[in-house]
């Protein structure tokens, strides 16, 4: 995975703006959940980190003609011991920041590993909207994230039970990207 290039400012502001707008409707609609199924999750990412799901998200639209998976990875500068509790915790109020944007069907939010990284891994419909995110999330992050630890790629062809695979020793289930069989990740 390549540090995430920024979307120009104008562009990042502006898809931020809509996203807002549109997560507003989708939540008087009552169209966003969060299911606890999955929450307790635990991945190992590949380097051989591994982390949880903490909580997930879920918006209701049709079904993905384009599917695809997108992990999105980020250390928080500063942020140490209880810090990462109270982050945890302050995250529902970054909602606007993602539901709305068009194309994006769940995500799992990921507790930060032992290195300190996040992770967030959505599945979208669309590739080509799955990166326009990340590089517009990129701006937000960066004011929060250790320089250069913002990330992700794009798996086009993927739903996210492709590339989690079942759990293995421990309950922990791996994330294998790229997906052998999908075409690999999108341009930064």
């Amino acid at each position: 995975m390549e540090t995430t290039r920024k979307q120009p400012l104008a562009v990042a502001v502006v898809a931020l703006a809509r996203c807002a707008a549109a997560g507003a409707g989708l939540a008087v609609r009552g169209r966003i959940h969060h299911p606890r199924t999955d929450v307790g999750v635990r991945l190992a990412f590949p380097g051989g980190r591994t982390s949880w799901v903490y909580r997930e998200t879920v918006v209701e639209r049709p079904p993905a003609r384009e599917p695809c998976v997108l992990l999105v990875e980020f250390r928080l500068r500063g942020v140490r011991g209880r810090g990462h509790a109270w982050f945890r915790a302050e995250s529902w109020l970054n909602l606007p920041l993602f539901v709305g944007f068009p194309g994006l069907l769940t995500k799992w939010w990921v507790a930060a590993d032992d290195d300190g990284v996040y992770r967030g891994l959505y599945e979208y419909d669309g590739a080509g909207r799955a990166d326009g995110y990340a590089r517009s999330l990129a701006w937000v992050l960066g004011l929060v994230s250790v320089r250069g630890s913002v990330r992700h790629e794009v798996v086009p062809g993927a739903r996210r039970s492709d590339v989690v695979g079942p759990a293995g020793p421990g309950g922990v289930r791996p994330v294998r990207l790229p997906v052998p069989g999908a075409a690999a990740g999108a341009a930064r």
